[in-house]
C-alpha cells in the first residue's frame, strides 16, 4: 500500500489528492449539514439544560467541518468560505439522512419537531463518527490525521451525550419507546448511505487514508448490535440500499432549503466571520 505524509507529497500524487479530496468533503460536509440541524433546536429543546448542550455540541460540529475544510483549502479546492457557502447541492456529498429535516414546521414557523429522531440520527451518526475517527489516527495524511486527534477529543462528550439520551428514552417504555422505535426505523431505513465512503471508498483504503468500508460498517453493526442486545431490542435489521446517494451528489430538497438559509448571511455579507 501506498503512503503520503504531507502535502506537498499529496499535490505530487493525483489519484491520491483526488481520494484525499472526497475523503475531506464527505466528512465536512457530513459535519457541517448535520451542525445546521442541531442549531435549529436552539430555544427548542426538551429543557434549559439540554438547550446549552446541545448548542454546545453543534457549535464544535460546525467547527469540525471547518477544520476539514481548512485542509482543503490548503489543497488547493477554494478557500474555507467558498468551500462552505459558495457550492451547489449537487456539489455536496454529505449523507441524505443528515440533511432530513427535524420534523414539522419550520424554525421561524410553527416547528413540531421530533426529538426521537434527533436523538437517534444523532445517535448513530457519532457511533459512525467515532469509527471513523479512531481510523484516521492513522491515516497517510498527516494533517488529516493531526485533525481527527484533536476532533475525537470533543467527539466522546458528544457521543456519551446522545448514547445517554438514546438508553434513557429507550429504558422509559411507554410511550418515549414507542416513539423511539417509530425513529430508530425511520433513521435505520436510510441510514446505508451514511456508512458509505462512496465510489472512491476502495482507493481511500489503498492509499491508508481510512479504513476499507466493509470494516468500518461491520464495526458499526457489532457496536449498535451490542446495544440493542442490551436494551433487549431484538436483532438489528438489514440495511435498506439506498437508491440515490449523498457521496455522489444526489440529494434532496432539503438541503437545498437548508443551503439557502445557511448561505443567506454570507451572500449579503461575504467578508462576515462564522
Amino acid at each position: 500500500m501506498t503512503s503520503v505524509k504531507n502535502a506537498l507529497e499529496a499535490r505530487q500524487n493525483k489519484e491520491y489528492v483526488s481520494a484525499l479530496t472526497e475523503l475531506l468533503f464527505q466528512l465536512a460536509d457530513d459535519d457541517f449539514i448535520l451542525a445546521f440541524r442541531g442549531s435549529e433546536w436552539l430555544g427548542l429543546a426538551p429543557h434549559i439544560e439540554e438547550d446549552v448542550a446541545f448548542s454546545s455540541i453543534t457549535q464544535n460540529m460546525m467547527g469540525h467541518a471547518f477544520m476539514y475544510y481548512q485542509l482543503l483549502e490548503q489543497l488547493g479546492e477554494g478557500t474555507v468560505d467558498e468551500l462552505a457557502h459558495e457550492r451547489s447541492g449537487k456539489k455536496r456529498k454529505n449523507a441524505i439522512m443528515l440533511e432530513k429535516v427535524n420534523g414539522l414546521g419550520t424554525y421561524l414557523q410553527s416547528p413540531k419537531f421530533d426529538w426521537a429522531f434527533t436523538v437517534v440520527r444523532h445517535y448513530f451518526y457519532d457511533v459512525n463518527k467515532k469509527i471513523k475517527l479512531d481510523c484516521l489516527q492513522d491515516c497517510s495524511y498527516e494533517p488529516l490525521k493531526h485533525a481527527a486527534i484533536n476532533i475525537r477529543k470533543e467527539q466522546y462528550y458528544h457521543l456519551v451525550h446522545w448514547e445517554t439520551w438514546f438508553k434513557q428514552l429507550v429504558k422509559a417504555g411507554g410511550e418515549a419507546k414507542t416513539r423511539m422505535m417509530v425513529a430508530v426505523e425511520k433513521v435505520w431505513n436510510e441510514f446505508d448511505d451514511v456508512l458509505s465512503l462512496g465510489p472512491r471508498g476502495e482507493v481511500m483504503a489503498n492509499y491508508q487514508l481510512i479504513d476499507r468500508e466493509d470494516v468500518i460498517r461491520q464495526t458499526f453493526m457489532n457496536t449498535i448490535g451490542d446495544v440493542f442486545e442490551n436494551l433487549e431490542l431484538g436483532p438489528l435489521p438489514k440495511l435498506k440500499e439506498m437508491k440515490k446517494s449523498g457521496r455522489i451528489g444526489e440529494h434532496t430538497e432539503d438541503l437545498e432549503k437548508a443551503l439557502a438559509t445557511l448561505t443567506e448571511v454570507y451572500k449579503k455579507e461575504p467578508s462576515s466571520s462564522w
